[in-house]
């Protein structure tokens, strides 16, 4: 079951150096589980701001963490007698959503009358998508997630129900679609897991794989991936292609041992025709991509992938490749947005970052590569490397910059950086020259 959604937000800082509004600290108190000392503070904003969906998703979360579910669904229904308004039925959706009980019927038709009177709000076609979704009516899910994101299109988490939704009806296509477009907008660690999932569903090659050569499959694969060795791999899977000649995924994996035996001939021949048996198995694009570019062919390798990321959108390594690849032709653009995609993909990876920080670099992007540079640095403070890095770019700063005070202040950054680094590696050539340079008028 989805949850109510408050986002809650992190502090720096002591309360005394950043004191948070009552807002603030009704979502601190939430997101600690106190939701007694949430409730008042919720119901005050609340007070002063009833049409705010964000305060009364809150304030119904502090209800229902409270223990209050019956009660609040009581005072919503004597509300709504009162006074007819899409806020009351929006709470009253989601207090029923909270409950394994009412998360079907009713609260669709709550979601369903609040929309009758704001029909132009884009959580309330989420919620009501949600609430179809979670009753299995998938079909119908389809309409109001869609108009969510139509509406607010900058909201990356409505992709997720939106995915699942049309996977459920058949249209794969458009659910690939919708989780190509989550990674594009940042989503959260948790929001990748949640599309890798499901996308390893979309994309399973072996969904109708045959029951009696499971057996062969599974030879073929243990040879392949545990013991190296790839000529009884293509036995085994030669075995199984003489009785299922269209099994597209067998071809592939031939196309693998053909390739671990540096029999490219053979391996594009096989990785062409898995692409031809089943052209919507990202997977396949990508191994014949690899392929070209384990051949020096990266023009050749482009377009196959570009399809691979088009038809699976979470195959992190193929964002990588592509993004090299619009590096070394300069295509910053291209590259920026390869290497963006992989840091949502990939949080905790250091590459990326690298990589993501260069191109920001070449653009003359300075804060840009400087943030990511120190989402490294800051979790490893460590990390010479990234430290080097960090002064290299602010004495690339400092010389580059025409106005004084910014020559100043990158001077001081890169000079701080660099002595870090000569603190560790007192022969650092690299580190010594950027700080002659500094220096040199």
């Amino acid at each position: 079951m989805l949850g109510l959604g408050l986002a809650t937000s992190c502090r720096h800082g002591t309360a005394a150096e950043r004191p948070l509004d009552a807002r603030a600290q009704a979502r601190e108190y939430l997101a600690k589980n106190q939701p007694e000392r949430a409730l008042p503070l919720l119901e005050a904003e609340y007070a002063r701001a009833p049409e705010d969906l964000e305060l009364a998703r809150a304030l119904t979360e502090a209800q229902v963490k409270a223990g209050h579910t019956d009660a609040w669904i009581a005072e919503l229904r004597r509300r709504n007698a009162q006074a007819d308004r899409a806020v009351n039925h929006y709470m009253l959706g989601l207090a029923y959503f909270s409950r394994a009980s009412d998360a079907g019927a009713p609260a669709v038709a709550a979601f369903e009358r609040a929309l009758e009177l704001k029909p132009d709000e884009p959580e309330l076609h989420y919620r009501l998508g949600l609430a179809r979704l979670e009753s299995e009516q998938y079909a119908a899910a389809v309409g109001p997630l869609r108009r969510a994101a139509e509406l607010a299109p900058e909201r990356a988490g409505i992709r997720l129900p939106l995915a699942k939704a049309l996977h459920r009806t058949g249209d794969a296509a458009e659910a690939v679609a919708a989780l190509g477009a989550l990674v594009r907008m940042g989503p959260s660690p948790s929001e990748v897991a949640t599309a890798r999932a499901l996308m390893d569903q979309i994309a399973d090659p072996f969904a109708r794989f045959p029951k009696v050569a499971e057996p062969k499959l599974e030879e073929g694969l243990r040879y392949l991936q545990e013991l190296d060795a790839p000529h009884p791999a293509i036995v085994a899977f030669e075995e199984i292609l003489r009785d299922y000649p269209d099994l597209a995924v067998v071809h592939g994996l031939m196309g693998l041992a053909w390739q671990r035996l540096d029999d490219a001939g053979r391996a594009v021949e096989e990785f062409k025709r898995a692409i031809e048996l089943a052209p919507e198995d990202g997977k396949n694009h990508f191994y014949l991509g690899e392929l070209y570019l384990g051949r020096q062919r990266p023009e050749a390798a482009r377009p196959y992938l570009e399809k691979a990321v088009a038809l699976n959108p979470l195959l992190d390594l193929a964002w990588f490749r592509l993004g090299d690849i619009h590096l070394e032709r300069r295509d910053l653009k291209a590259a920026g947005e390869s290497f963006r995609v992989l840091t949502s993909l990939e949080p905790d990876e250091v590459a990326p970052r690298g990589k993501l920080a260069l191109v920001r670099q070449l653009e003359g992007d300075w804060a840009g590569a400087e943030r990511e540079l120190m989402a490294v640095v800051d979790k490893d403070p460590e990390n010479l490397e990234f430290t080097l890095r960090l002064g290299i770019l602010f004495t690339e700063q400092a010389k580059q910059s025409s106005r004084p005070e910014e020559r100043r202040e990158a001077a001081g950054k890169a000079e701080r950086w660099l002595r870090k680094v000569l603190e560790t590696q007192p022969e650092n050539a690299v580190a010594s020259r950027a700080l002659q340079q500094l220096k040199s008028p």
